[in-house]
């Protein structure tokens, strides 16, 4: 099985019957990394499965620490083997570190998992930033109101998001910029 197959039979497993919504979301999650091959090359593989795996940690059979990132993380390396680099982007996903700082739990964060290379980093907070809970694609601008609606403005979530709402725009801005650039590169002139 390649590590594709793998992280979606894991992630299936983990979260299509408890969190079918989580699910959803994981699969949209998934789709929009597929769509950022061109400017991937080799890494198309290791996002996808990052992508499909980032939410794992909300999973009732290994949430532990209630910081999902780190849970994720520690579960795909303690229990699973997975490979180090697709760890380190699911423990790292969508300015964790941030969300870590208001959870109490950033040097255990930083201290267990290095941050993946910043282009892997940044497709990963626009694949989860762009598509909605239910899968579908969507706006930075439009998920980020959709946390704090749901979560609060003034609840951990509530707040990490809003700290972290600048670098989501921004790195949404440089993978659609890149994407862009390597549109334009291919069109003949």
């Amino acid at each position: 099985m390649d590590l594709a197959e793998r992280a979606y039979s894991l992630a299936e497993s983990l979260l299509s019957e408890p969190l079918p919504r989580r699910w959803r979301h994981s699969l949209g999650v998934a789709e929009r990394a597929c769509s950022l091959r061109p400017i991937l090359g080799e890494d198309a593989v290791l996002l996808e499965a990052a992508a499909v795996l980032h939410d794992i940690g909300y999973s009732p059979r290994i949430a532990s620490t209630g910081f999902h990132p780190l849970d994720g993380g520690r579960f795909l390396r303690e229990q699973e083997g997975m490979d180090e680099r697709v760890v380190c982007l699911v423990a790292h996903h969508s300015c964790a570190l941030l969300e870590a700082e208001e959870r109490g739990l950033r040097q255990e964060l930083a201290t267990e998992f290095e941050l993946e290379h910043p282009v892997l980093v940044d497709a990963l907070l626009f694949c989860d930033m762009t598509t909605t809970p239910d899968g579908e694609p969507t706006t930075s601008e439009a998920r980020v109101s959709e946390i704090v609606e749901r979560y609060g403005p003034d609840t951990v979530v509530g707040r990490f998001i809003q700290r972290a709402t600048p670098e989501i725009h921004a790195a949404v801005q440089r993978v659609e910029d890149r994407l862009r650039s390597v549109q334009e590169a291919s069109q003949p002139i």
